[in-house]
C-alpha cells in the first residue's frame, strides 16, 4: 500500500461553523489538518476541532464492524447479521403492537453528515410513527416554533448579517465559544472584532462573563430564565416611546396593535428587579438599538432553553420587526441555500399548527412532528396501548443529553424488546442496542451541508466526497441507513439504491417533469444524484459536476431580503400576535415577582468540544474543557466551598458531585456545569472519556420542566443548592 503523502478539501463536520480543512494524508490516514484559505466562506478560519480532524478520523474506539446481541452480550457480525436481526424484529413488532411501539430519536450529528440531512425523513415515513424525539426540543426547538407561528414556515429562521451590521445584541449566545449556532457563520470571534473596529455596537446579555460578554461594549448579567421579560421590556419601549419603524415591512404585518397592547405593562421598572437589570439600561439598550442605522438581535441556547423559550425566540424577532431591521442588510436576513425550493410567488401558505396529536402519557403537544425528548422513558416505561416497544437512535446519546438520564437508563435496559443504535461509538446510550450498526470516519465519508446551509451569513455552496476511499468491510452511512428504511418497511433484500431512485422519480413528478430526466443526473452514488437533482431544482440552477469542479465552494452572494416570498402563513403575512403566543403571555406576566430563593443553575459550552460525542478526543482534552462548577466567590464564601474542594450539588433530579472552581464570571447566585459529561457507566467503549468522565449535569433534572410551547425541557435556570462534601 503506497503511503505518498498527499491533501484533501474537506468540509469540516464538527460544528455548525462548516470550515474549509485542507486535509494531509499519508496512505489512508489523516495526519493534519489546517484551514483551507482558498475555502469561498471560511477563509482559513480554523477552531481546535477542526485541527483534531486526524485524532476523531482515527480514534481507536470508533466501530468498525457491526454490533448485534447474541446471548445477552453485544459481539461483532457481518452486516448481513446485523439487517437480518433488524427486518425479523420490528415489523413482526409493527404487525403485532401497531406503528406507535416504534420511536425513533435523532440526535444532533445528524445535521452534520449528509446522509443524516437525506434519510432519517425516509425513515419515519417508512415506519409511520408518530413516536419522534430528537435533540431538538433539548436545543433550538423555541425558535422553529417561534418561526412557524411568526412566518408560517418552522425553517424560516432570519440570521444576523454579521458583515453589515452596526449593532448586535447577542442573548444567551457565546459565540466565541460555539463558533455559532443557527447562525453559520466562520469566524465568528473575527466577525465581532470586525463589528468593534468599523465603529460598530456589541452588546451581551449572559448571566456569564463569557469570552464573548469580555469582548463586548456592553454587557448586562442578567437574571437566568428571564430572557423573556426583558426583551418584552425593550420592546416595550420601542412602543411607548415611538421608536417603532418597521420600514419596508409594515405592509406584510398582521396583529400591531394586539402585540403592543399586551406588552405595554411589561415597563423596565416592572421587570427590572426580575431580571436583575436596571430600568435605566434597559431603556439605554432599547434606545441604541433603534437609533443603529442597521442592528440584529441574535439568540441562543441560553434563551431557547429556559422555562419561557419561545416566547424569548418570538421578542428577538419582533424586536428585529418593529426596529426596521428585519429582512434588511444589516439586520436578521434569510439566507437561501442551494438545495432550498426554488422561490415561488407570494401568496398564502399552510401555516404551521401546534399539538397536531399528543404524546400518550403526559399529553404533551407535538410541535413540528416531534414529542419532547423528556417524555421519551414515560413512553417507555408506562403500559398500555401505544407504548414504545422499540426504539431506533441514530447519531444520538439522550442518556447524558436528556433530563434525568438515570430513568431513561433503566428504561432502556429493562422496557425495550428491540433497540437498534446507529452510532461510531458504544456509548451511554449504544450500550442497550441489540444492534449497532457504526458508519464510517468522516475521512471516508462525503460532506454537504443541508442544515446549515439554511442558516449561512452568507450564500455559499460546497461539496466534499470521500477524502481516502472506504475500508475493507466498512458501509457508507447512505448505504447503512438505506437498508436500515428497507428492512424496518418490509423490503429487506432489496437493492439500496431503490431508496434514492424512488425518491428521485417521485421529486421529478411533484415537480411536473419527466421521470426520464432521471438518466441525467450525475454521481456516483444514490445520494449524490439526489444532491445533483435538488441543486438543479433549487434556486441557483447549480448542478453537482458544477460543484465538482470548484472543490473550495461556490459564493453565492450576501444574504438579501426574502418577504414576503419567504412566507407560508394562512394570511400571507407576519402574524406577529399568533393566538399559541398570546395564550402564553400570562404565563410571562406571572413570572414578572417571581424571585429563586437559591442558587441556579446553568449550562456552558466549550470550544474544544461538542456534545457528549468528542470528549473521546485525546487531542481536545485538557485546558478549559474540564467538567467543574463554576461558583462566584461571594456564594464559594457563604457556602464555606474552597477551590477545587468536591461540591454537591443537588436538584430535583438527582445530586452529582463536581470540583469547584471559584470565579467572578459567573455573577452571583449562579453556578454553571458543562453539558455533555458524565462517561462513568459501565459498558461503553470511550476509553478517553472514560478516563475523566465528568458528571451528567442532566441528572439534576427530573423532566417536568418543559416551555409548554415547544417541548423544550429547561435546561437553564434551574434551581440547586450546593454544599461542599466534607
Amino acid at each position: 500500500m503506497s503511503h505518498e503523502t498527499r491533501t484533501a478539501l474537506r468540509v469540516c463536520p464538527l460544528c455548525e461553523a462548516t470550515c474549509g480543512l485542507t486535509l494531509t494524508i499519508e496512505g489512508t490516514s489523516v495526519t493534519g489538518a489546517r484551514g483551507d484559505r482558498e475555502d469561498v466562506f471560511s477563509r482559513g478560519f480554523i477552531c481546535p476541532k477542526g485541527a483534531s480532524f486526524g485524532g476523531l478520523d482515527a480514534d481507536p474506539d470508533r466501530l468498525r464492524t457491526p454490533l448485534v446481541r447474541k446471548g445477552g452480550v453485544l459481539r461483532e457480525a457481518t452486516w448481513t447479521e446485523a439487517f437480518d436481526a433488524i427486518a425479523a424484529k420490528i415489523p413482526a413488532l409493527i404487525e403485532e403492537h401497531g406503528k406507535q411501539a416504534v420511536g425513533v430519536f435523532l440526535g444532533n450529528p445528524n445535521v452534520h453528515t449528509m446522509a443524516g440531512g437525506l434519510y432519517p425523513p425516509l425513515l419515519l415515513s417508512a415506519l409511520g410513527t408518530r413516536n419522534v424525539f430528537t435533540a431538538g426540543t433539548l436545543d433550538q426547538m423555541p425558535k422553529h416554533v417561534s418561526s412557524g407561528l411568526l412566518f408560517g414556515d418552522a425553517h424560516a429562521i432570519p440570521v444576523p448579517d454579521l458583515d453589515h451590521t452596526a449593532h448586535l445584541l447577542l442573548i444567551g449566545a457565546n459565540p466565541l465559544e460555539s463558533n455559532g449556532s443557527l447562525c453559520t457563520a466562520p469566524d465568528f470571534p473575527g466577525k465581532l472584532k470586525a463589528l468593534r473596529r468599523r465603529g460598530g455596537t456589541l452588546t451581551v446579555i449572559d448571566p456569564r462573563r463569557t469570552r464573548t460578554a469580555r469582548l463586548a461594549d456592553r454587557h448586562a448579567a442578567i437574571r437566568p430564565g428571564t430572557d423573556a421579560l426583558l426583551l418584552a421590556a425593550l420592546t416595550q419601549v420601542v412602543v411607548e416611546e415611538k421608536l417603532a419603524d418597521p420600514g419596508a415591512l409594515a405592509g406584510h404585518l398582521d396583529g400591531y396593535d394586539e402585540l403592543t397592547e399586551a406588552i405595554a405593562d411589561f415597563t423596565p421598572e416592572a421587570v427590572a428587579a426580575a431580571c436583575d437589570v436596571d430600568a435605566d439600561t434597559i431603556r439605554e439598550i432599547a434606545r441604541e438599538l433603534a437609533a443603529a442605522p442597521a442592528a440584529a438581535v441574535y439568540g441562543r441556547i441560553g434563551s431557547c432553553t429556559v422555562e419561557h423559550g419561545t416566547l424569548a425566540s418570538w421578542l428577538i424577532d419582533v424586536l428585529n420587526i418593529l426596529t426596521g431591521n428585519l429582512d434588511r442588510p444589516g439586520g436578521a436576513l434569510f439566507p437561501l441555500s442551494a438545495t432550498a425550493r426554488a422561490p415561488r410567488a407570494a401568496a398564502p401558505g399552510k401555516g404551521f399548527d401546534l399539538g397536531r396529536w399528543r404524546s400518550r402519557v403526559s399529553r404533551h403537544p407535538e410541535a413540528k412532528g416531534e414529542l419532547p425528548a423528556a417524555a421519551l422513558a414515560e413512553e417507555i416505561e408506562t403500559p398500555g396501548e401505544g407504548r414504545i416497544r422499540a426504539l431506533i437512535v441514530i447519531a444520538g446519546n439522550p442518556v447524558l443529553s436528556a433530563p434525568d438520564g438515570d430513568r431513561l437508563d433503566r428504561a432502556l435496559a429493562h422496557g425495550l424488546d428491540f433497540m437498534v443504535s446507529v452510532d461510531p461509538y458504544l456509548n451511554e446510550t449504544a450500550r442497550h442496542a441489540d444492534v449497532v450498526l457504526p458508519p464510517p470516519p468522516p475521512s471516508q465519508s462525503a460532506h454537504f451541508d443541508f442544515a446549515f446551509n439554511s442558516f449561512a451569513v452568507r450564500n455559499q455552496v460546497r461539496y466534499s466526497r470521500p477524502a481516502v476511499p472506504l475500508q475493507e468491510g466498512r458501509m457508507d452511512e447512505g448505504e447503512i441507513l438505506a437498508r436500515l428504511v428497507l428492512a424496518v418497511g418490509g423490503n429487506h433484500g432489496a437493492p439500496p439504491e431503490t431508496v434514492d431512485d424512488l425518491v428521485i422519480t417521485t421529486t421529478l413528478a411533484r415537480a411536473g417533469l419527466p421521470e426520464e430526466l432521471a438518466g441525467n443526473l450525475t454521481g456516483r452514488t444514490g445520494a449524490e444524484r439526489r444532491l445533483d437533482l435538488m441543486l438543479r431544482l433549487g434556486p441557483y440552477d447549480l448542478t453537482l459536476e458544477q460543484l465538482l469542479a470548484r472543490p473550495h465552494g461556490i459564493d453565492l452572494g450576501p444574504l438579501k431580503p426574502r418577504i414576503p416570498q419567504v412566507l407560508r402563513t394562512r394570511s400571507g403575512r407576519i402574524e406577529l400576535f399568533p393566538a399559541p403566543i398570546a395564550a402564553d403571555l400570562p404565563r410571562l406576566r406571572a413570572s414578572i415577582g417571581a424571585r429563586p430563593a437559591g442558587l441556579v443553575l446553568v449550562g456552558r459550552r466549550h470550544l474544544r468540544s461538542n456534545n457528549s460525542w468528542m470528549h473521546n478526543v485525546a487531542a481536545l482534552r485538557g485546558g478549559s474543557n474540564v467538567c467543574t462548577l463554576q461558583i462566584h466567590p461571594d456564594d464559594a464564601a457563604r457556602i464555606g466551598l474552597a477551590e477545587g474542594e468536591t461540591a454537591r450539588i443537588t436538584a430535583a433530579g438527582g445530586e452529582v458531585d463536581a470540583p469547584a472552581e471559584i470565579t467572578d464570571s459567573v455573577r452571583p447566585g449562579v453556578v454553571s456545569l458543562p453539558h455533555g459529561w458524565g462517561h462513568s457507566r459501565p459498558g461503553t467503549r470511550m476509553s478517553v472519556a472514560g478516563a475523566e468522565p465528568g458528571v451528567n449535569v442532566n441528572q439534576l433534572l427530573d423532566g417536568t420542566l418543559l416551555d409548554p410551547l415547544s417541548g423544550t425541557a429547561v435546561l437553564n435556570a434551574v434551581p440547586v443548592s450546593v454544599a461542599p462534601t466534607r
